[in-house]
C-alpha cells in the first residue's frame, strides 16, 4: 500500500511573525517530510482512505485541521484536532527555539549542546502528544509525528 504524504502544505494566513531561522525550521520539516514518511489516515465514515495523500494543515479556532486528499477519494476527508493540549508545549518550544538561535550567534558550543538537548526534549514530548491525540483517526511513524509537529508549531506563531 502507499500509505504516505505526497504534498504538504499549510494555511498561509495562519502563519505571522516568522523569522528567517523559523522559516527554514518549516522549510527543512517540509522537505523531510515528503522525502520520508509513514502516514495513513484510518477508516474514516466506513470509508478507507488510501495514501498517497495531499495534506493541507490550518488553524481553526482552537483547532488544527488535517484536510486529506488522495485519488482514492472524491471530497477531502476533514481531521480536527484541538490546539489547547499543544499550547505550553508550543511557547516553550518558542522560547527554546529563541535561545538556540542565539546561542548559535554567540559560539558557545557546550550553551548549543544544552540548549538544543531541551528543544529536542520538548520537540519528542510535542509528536508524542501529537500520535496519541490522533491515535484512533490517523496512524504515522515517530520521525513523521515530529515534523507534523514543527509544523503545527508553525501554525501558531503569535
Amino acid at each position: 500500500m502507499t500509505q504516505y504524504i505526497a504534498s504538504i502544505s499549510l494555511d498561509e494566513a495562519s502563519i505571522a511573525g516568522r523569522s528567517k531561522e523559523i522559516d527554514h525550521e518549516r522549510s527543512v520539516a517540509v522537505n523531510d517530510l515528503i522525502e520520508w514518511n509513514h502516514f495513513s489516515i484510518k477508516k474514516k465514515d466506513g470509508i478507507q482512505m488510501q495514501g498517497p495523500y495531499d495534506i493541507a494543515l490550518s488553524a481553526s479556532k482552537n483547532r488544527i485541521v488535517f484536510s486529506a486528499t488522495s485519488p482514492s477519494v472524491a471530497k477531502p476527508v476533514a481531521i480536527p484536532i484541538t490546539i489547547a493540549p499543544f499550547r505550553s508545549l508550543i511557547r516553550d518550544y518558542f522560547l527554546i527555539c529563541e535561545s538556540y538561535f542565539d546561542a548559535i550567534k554567540t559560539g558557545n558550543l557546550q550553551r548549543i549542546e544544552a540548549i538544543d538537548m531541551s528543544r529536542r526534549g520538548l520537540h519528542n514530548e510535542g509528536a508524542d502528544l501529537l500520535a496519541s491525540m490522533t491515535a484512533e483517526t490517523l496512524e504515522m511513524d515517530y520521525e513523521t509525528a515530529r515534523r507534523l509537529f514543527t509544523l503545527i508549531c508553525a501554525l501558531h506563531l503569535k
